[in-house]
């Protein structure tokens, strides 16, 4: 049987990619692969310069400046080269793109905390005049919680909006999380292995030099103790809670893996279902309206071996015959890439029939 070829496109942070490794090489009985860097200058040649079937996407989120870089060569791929890419390009364009995300819902009529994009400063500072109160600022892009700021009184909007249109920037962490559990741990791993501090040193003057500037992002606040973390690959479903400490609950790691309700997994399968989102988690919080998406991301971090526990069982759920049925297993195994992998792989050998 003829091998498929793959291609994984790197993204400028180095060995970010290599889970897309560890999966294809579980596979190569099936799968030959290479490696080439989207962000370097001869991206398109390389990607040419042999044939491939399908391009596994490993999208970085290190600044706006390389997410547009990545985003532009995805589109060329996907629109004048006809490449089967995954995650979707559509997945790819609203990652980290939380200006781009808001839109989309709203397009979309899919249920969302209220947001605005301001790119004039003078209507920013006409609705926090009037907004209420606290509000959400974020920035476009930012993991984990790290461009969120919750701002409690107008003289604190005021100077966010300040800082981001003629001063510095918006106010955003760029060091590493310290409201994040196992600072400890990774205290440790850091004394033990010093050669990475210059590598996380050096992301975080990336981070530090493309702060947002010339726009704001400001989203209503909504009281809660937690939010869901819905994930689907493929047709795996799991979820989560992701558990609040002081205001946030993106980047904590604090989880709890209670039984999620069925009517949660029927909203995010049918957004998914609807625009073919097969790497996908979904934030959602639960609130009096309902069920509301707060961020969107076709890749995403694992601190846990496992996305999800029923009765102290690690598994996921999958819709069988217009049921939801709990499989066991170890499915989430190499950060969810292995299904990722499995699940593209098909996909392909579907087209191919």
């Amino acid at each position: 049987m003829k091998k498929i070829r793959a291609v994984i496109l790197a993204n400028e942070i180095e060995d970010d990619h290599l889970a897309w490794v560890k999966a294809c090489e579980s596979r190569k009985e099936q799968l030959e692969y290479r490696v080439i860097n989207l962000t370097a200058s001869n991206w398109l040649e390389e990607v040419q310069r042999m044939d491939h079937d399908i391009l596994l996407a490993k999208p970085g989120a290190l600044s706006a400046h390389y997410k547009q870089l990545y985003d532009e060569r995805i589109y060329i791929l996907s629109v004048l080269c006809n490449s089967l890419i995954f995650p979707s390009p559509a997945e790819i364009y609203i990652y980290e793109n939380k200006r781009l995300l808001s839109y989309w819902l709203k397009a979309n009529g899919i249920p969302h905390p209220a947001t605005r994009v301001f790119y004039d400063m003078r209507e920013a500072e006409a609705y926090a005049a009037t907004c209420p109160m606290p509000v959400v600022a974020k920035t476009s892009t930012g993991a984990s919680g790290s461009g969120v700021k919750i701002l409690k009184s107008r003289k604190e909007v005021q100077n966010y909006i300040s800082k981001t249109f003629t001063g510095k920037g918006s106010p955003q962490r760029s060091g590493p999380n310290l409201g994040k559990s196992g600072v400890l741990a990774r205290g440790f791993h850091y004394f033990h292995h010093p050669s990475d501090i210059m590598k996380k040193l050096a992301l975080y003057r990336i981070r530090a030099d493309g702060r947002q500037r010339g726009m704001v992002i400001f989203q209503e606040f909504l009281p809660h103790a937690f939010e869901w973390r819905t994930v689907r690959i493929g047709n795996s479903f799991f979820a989560h809670k992701k558990i609040k400490i002081k205001d946030k609950a993106s980047g904590t790691l604090l989880k709890n893996y209670d039984d999620p309700p069925t009517e949660l997994l029927d909203f995010v399968r049918q957004i998914t279902d609807k625009h073919g989102f097969y790497s996908q988690a979904v934030d959602v919080f639960d609130s009096d309206r309902g069920y509301l998406v707060n961020e969107m991301q076709c890749i995403f971090g694992q601190s846990d071996p496992f996305q999800m526990k029923v009765n102290g069982v690690p598994g996921r759920y999958i819709y069988v015959d217009n049921k939801w049925v709990f499989e066991p297993g170890d499915w989430a195994r190499n950060m969810c890439y292995d299904l990722r992998l499995d699940f593209i792989i098909n996909e392909h050998l579907h087209r191919c029939r």
